[in-house]
């Protein structure tokens, strides 16, 4: 008897281990959440757009006392290296209260899909609502071939935000000349934006940037120690008036700070992210490679906490 007694007591404590295991998912902790009424979504395609899902079920962040520290759910250190500018600055992970649109809850009456219209110049793409998707708590945005021309996809916010923290979960696409996308925008009164942008010819980096009434060159790309289109990886920037902080997996990696030369980004913007090909930019985005098409970007979520007062 004692000999069964053990032998359940060590099949029960398998089920238990195996449960917590699978309960882990990228960017944090796998939950179950409400259907949410959100704006009409594009419908759900075949893999000819989205491909097959073979990623989890829209896991959810947790702070950071409740999860690894990285912010994907992997018990692993970070494999990148903090530029020396974010010395000392503290870990940030979004937390649950910060996040305004979950897919695995559908999408929201917030934000609206870019629809039948070109920005012209170096975007090489047409915004079609059609060229998104969420299936599976996942909202999948892609650059495909369209007649003669190409369709792109982007997701944006009608109101307009100031400073605070932004976060996304997400995946970028993995194709030389496309660049997938989360950043904030206005251009009234003036052009200010602050990017994260991945640029699918080397997905192991990502692009910090932003623009201050139309002025940019203020670029920097970081070398991530992974392929960020394998799985979803928290990415984040923290805007102030005395400067900007990017962080990935909740850990900051940059800082940019005001100068005499350059001043930071002042106008409240809109939350956006896109998926696009370039024209007449192939030294930056590299030749488009249409062998890849459709090529794909995925996200679970993003967030905002407005600033401290």
């Amino acid at each position: 008897m004692k000999k069964i007694f053990k032998l359940l007591a060590t099949l029960v404590s398998c089920m238990f281990l195996i449960t917590a295991v699978t309960s882990v998912a990228g960017c944090g902790l796998l939950t179950v959440t409400p259907p949410s009424h959100g704006e009409d979504l594009p419908s759900d395609k075949d893999d000819e757009l989205n491909g097959d899902n073979d990623n989890d079920n829209g896991g959810e962040n947790t702070d950071k006392d409740e999860d690894d520290g990285n912010g994907n759910g992997n018990q692993n250190k970070p494999s990148f290296t903090p530029h020396e500018s974010a010395a000392g600055i503290p870990d940030r992970l979004t937390k649950e209260t910060e996040k305004i649109v979950r897919f695995s809850q559908g999408g929201s009456s917030e934000f609206v899909w870019a629809d039948g219209y070109s920005n012209g110049n170096m975007f090489n793409c047409t915004w079609r609502k059609s060229s998104a998707s969420v299936k599976d708590g996942v909202m999948s945005m892609s650059v495909s071939k369209e007649g003669s021309g190409y369709a792109g996809a982007e997701y944006r916010s009608k109101s307009k935000y100031s400073y605070g923290f932004y976060s996304v979960c997400m995946k970028p696409a993995k194709c030389s000349g496309v660049v997938s996308s989360f950043f904030t925008y206005t251009n009234e009164p003036v052009w200010d934006e602050i990017d994260i942008e991945f640029l699918g010819k080397d997905t192991s980096v990502v692009q910090f940037n932003f623009y201050t009434n139309g002025k940019g060159n203020s670029e920097f790309v970081f070398n991530l120690g992974f392929d960020a289109s394998l799985d979803f990886h928290e990415y984040a920037f923290d805007w102030s008036p005395n400067g900007i902080v990017w962080y990935i997996d909740g850990v900051a990696v940059y800082r940019a700070e005001a100068t005499a030369q350059k001043a930071l980004p002042s106008h409240s913007m809109q939350i956006m992210m896109n998926v696009w090909n370039g024209i007449g930019v192939d030294d930056w985005l590299g030749t488009l490679d249409s062998t890849a098409l459709p090529a794909k970007a995925q996200y679970k979520w993003f967030a905002y906490a407005p600033a401290a007062t």
